[in-house]
């Protein structure tokens, strides 16, 4: 089932209300890299995120190293070969009030 893209006035609020992120992949995405102490906070934190991701049925693409976690998000079933939608604004919205 295709989900409705962001209109770019969309995509400049998503921005705008989350700082920390920038757009990615030619503006199909947005990325956030978040640095802990170390492994155990970067761990406790995905753990958390991936609850939060799987309670919406949306899921992030990240990589792991030591006490970074970087974040990717974008939804697979938005336009024709992916997007941002308001899964990912709402998605972005949890990530940042967990850190």
């Amino acid at each position: 089932m295709a989900v409705p893209e962001l209109d770019p006035n969309e995509i400049e609020q998503l921005l705008a209300d989350h700082p920390a992120w920038s757009l990615a992949r030619e503006g199909k995405a947005i990325t956030r890299t978040f640095q802990f102490a170390d492994f155990s906070q970067a761990w406790g934190f995905m753990s958390r995120v991936a609850l939060l991701a799987e309670a919406q049925d949306h899921h992030p693409e990240w990589f792991n190293v030591y006490a970074k976690v970087e974040v990717t998000l974008t939804t697979h079933d938005a336009g024709p070969s992916g997007g941002l939608s308001q899964r990912d604004v709402r998605l972005a919205h949890a990530i940042d009030a967990l850190f």
